[in-house]
């Protein structure tokens, strides 16, 4: 599940960004996340419910992408979810491999997925959109939306907030993988529901230093 290398020219900046960063911070980042499920009572009921809804469908395949060290692929797999993960990061995908080894971790950009239509049961994107740009954004939901078998489940995570100001110019500063782009859950639901999706929650988790949102659609 490799990128193809052909993003628009746009794509590949904010993409080779994202890859940097995360390839620099892979180990340290698996190190602060390693325990962070046994700290959020609501993203493990959010997990258990997600779980159980791909089971009483008849399971199938279930991508996590933007998936990381590996954490929430582990984390799904114990719950009897047949999962794998995907993360544009090389070095994420080797410390995953390594921390999971049991586990199916490939390579792939969520802007190229490389797989087929119809293919999975689920999909999750656990606050890895929070990298994409709002121009992005489109065509990132229509290609879940292709890779998803009529039916499926798409849950998304992501920060709440005022929309992020504008991206930099090209012949400004790279945009760092730590810039979060913050979204109106009321625009989170519209884009979805653009890309074909009917949007059936759509809580919020709020913690001691930011509000998460989480929504949970099907194709």
């Amino acid at each position: 599940m490799v990128s193809t290398g052909q993003e628009h020219p746009e794509a590949e900046r904010w993409l080779a960004d994202t890859r940097a960063s995360y390839d620099a911070d892979a180990t340290s980042y698996a190190d602060e996340t390693r325990n962070l499920l046994a700290e959020l009572p609501a993203e493990r009921e959010t997990m258990a419910l997600f779980a159980e809804r791909v089971r009483a469908q008849g399971g199938g395949p279930v991508a996590d992408v933007g998936c990381g060290p590996g954490r929430i692929t582990a984390h799904l797999s114990s719950l009897g979810v047949d999962v794998f993960g995907i993360d544009l990061s090389p070095r994420m995908i080797e410390v995953a491999r390594t921390e999971h080894p049991g586990l199916r971790f490939e390579v792939g950009s969520m802007t190229r997925l490389d797989l087929a239509d119809g293919e999975l049961a689920a999909l999750l994107a656990w606050y890895s959109i929070i990298h994409v740009p709002d121009d992005a954004i489109g065509e990132v939901l229509a290609g879940f939306h292709r890779v998803l078998r009529p039916g499926g489940l798409l849950l998304l995570g992501f920060h709440v907030g005022d929309p992020s100001p504008p991206k930099p110019g090209a012949d400004e500063e790279s945009w760092p993988e730590s810039y979060v782009r913050r979204r109106r859950p009321s625009q989170m639901d519209a884009w979805v529901d653009e890309a074909g999706f009917t949007v059936e929650t759509h809580p919020t988790l709020t913690s001691a230093t930011r509000t998460l949102g989480v929504l949970m659609a099907r194709r």
